[in-house]
């Protein structure tokens, strides 16, 4: 554009100008106007996904795209106020255990269909745990656009200092590993850190049995299955036996000073402390510390498919542009660049292969535990059964509930909480007419259910 200098322009191009310069403003020279795309995204993604944009729109130079940033903490209410209100944005970035409950209430746009004719989305190069999160009763509702997962992290040099040569690979012998370096500790040591308010570890444990940690199409509670018992006794003997201390996470002032120090020698964390730990770990133990997966019950385990994905509102006016970022965002090459910028694992594996992850040592064991990731239970309830979880696993810790009273426990509280769940699931399967007084056909839920909803995520 050529810079005027030194004199007024006529008011009449002024005002061209001006228009041609304001948001969704319209070029006379091409006769086309830009559609402005709102995308909502939350925490320090949003600030990474800005840079990424212009990139965006000089490939898509007919849509502009406004990125508003939503505090993890809010997020979920605003974003069903939003929906209630019938202002909802184009695209967002969606917490993986929110996408049944806004698929459930008819929020969101089914995807399949663009994905199968997208060139771009593969689903065969995404991990299947983490793509599975999106599909919700057969339907895709997100394309994963940065994952997650629990897995361990360990001092070399104590655990070797212990006897051992590798990090564990079943439960059992994680067991005579942490009772070996708590023994060669001694008091006010321990072998793990599980904060007591954390319910990720016990949850990781519950997704390593074959069968659900939900029964019956997520109508109850399947905590009291042999499976998850194993999973409650396992977590439960760790702090019988002394191997973990009885600390929630506010407890311990410096996660990073304490691993330096040897208070314990395994963590379960996720992706973003392979950062935190090169920069926070001292010269001399620089090399001290590993990564690797989280042993199961008979060999490698599972753990949580967490993450976020992208999602289009059915309310979007601009669907076919949201899919074309959303498109721009899952390229590989796109997914490498966020993941320097903000250090959110990618979730297609050619991202990991063309990228610095594919020489990180301590990634790779991300890389390995991201192929064995399980979707925790796809139902709109589950971060309430969640946080039951995370309260029943303290008491198990403080030894106030066996592993058998834990799960009936659980499955009582579960399927309190899934009652309103039973009654919407078992009135739709009822002919009209059968279900209310008299045959009238009114459906009334049971007296004093009340709704429950996820809660906020971060």
């Amino acid at each position: 554009m050529k810079i005027f200098r030194g004199r007024r322009l006529p008011i009449g191009m002024t005002v061209l100008m001006g228009i041609a310069l304001l948001p969704g403003g319209c070029w006379k020279g091409t006769g086309e106007s830009r559609k402005t795309l709102t995308f909502w995204a939350m925490g320090a993604e949003s600030e990474a996904v800005r840079l990424l944009i212009p990139t965006f729109e000089r490939e898509h130079p007919g849509i502009r795209v406004s990125v508003e940033t939503l505090p993890w903490k809010g997020a979920h209410q605003k974003l069903l106020t939003a929906f209630a209100g019938g202002s909802t944005p184009d695209l967002c970035q969606l917490g993986n255990t929110w996408i049944s409950e806004f698929a459930a209430v008819g929020a969101l746009t089914p995807l399949g269909q663009m994905v199968k004719a997208s060139s771009i989305v593969e689903q065969s190069d995404y991990f299947p745990g983490i793509w599975d999160t999106n599909v919700i009763g057969g339907a895709l509702y997100g394309v994963p656009w940065y994952v997650d997962t629990r897995l361990l992290f360990y001092r070399k040099d104590l655990l070797e200092k212990a006897g051992f040569d590798h990090p564990p690979r079943t439960r059992a012998e994680w067991a005579r590993q942490m009772a070996a370096i708590k023994a060669m500790a001694g008091p006010g040591r321990y072998a793990v850190l599980l904060p007591l308010n954390e319910f990720e570890p016990l949850v990781s444990f519950g997704l390593q049995q074959s069968g659900s940690m939900l029964r019956e199409g997520g109508r109850y509670g399947n905590f009291e299955s042999p499976g998850f018992k194993r999973a409650l006794h396992f977590y439960g003997s760790i702090f019988r036996n002394g191997w973990a201390p009885l600390l929630t996470d506010a407890d311990i002032s410096n996660l990073w000073a304490e691993f330096a120090k040897g208070y314990f020698t395994f963590f379960l964390s996720g992706p973003w402390n392979l950062s935190e730990l090169k920069a926070n770990m001292p010269a001399n133990l620089r090399n001290a510390w590993a990564s690797a997966p989280l042993p199961g019950p008979n060999g490698p385990g599972a753990s949580i498919a967490g993450g976020s994905s992208l999602v289009i509102f059915g309310a979007s006016h601009h669907k076919k542009a949201a899919w074309q970022l959303i498109e721009f965002l899952s390229e590989p090459k796109v997914q490498s660049r966020f993941y320097q910028l903000v250090g959110d694992l990618p979730p297609r594996r050619t991202a990991w292969e063309n990228s610095s992850l594919a020489g990180d040592p301590n990634a790779s064991a991300f890389r390995v535990q991201l192929e064995r990731a399980k979707p925790t239970p796809k139902v709109p309830e589950w971060q309430h059964i969640a946080t039951e979880i995370g309260l029943i696993g303290e008491r198990l810790a403080h030894g106030e509930l066996t592993a058998n009273q834990a799960a009936r426990e659980l499955d009582q509280r579960a399927d309190a909480i899934l009652a309103k769940r039973r009654w919407i699931l078992d009135k739709k399967s009822q002919p009209l007419g059968k279900s209310g007084p008299a045959g009238h056909g009114l459906h009334v839920p049971p007296k004093g259910l009340t709704f429950c909803r996820s809660l906020d995520a971060g």
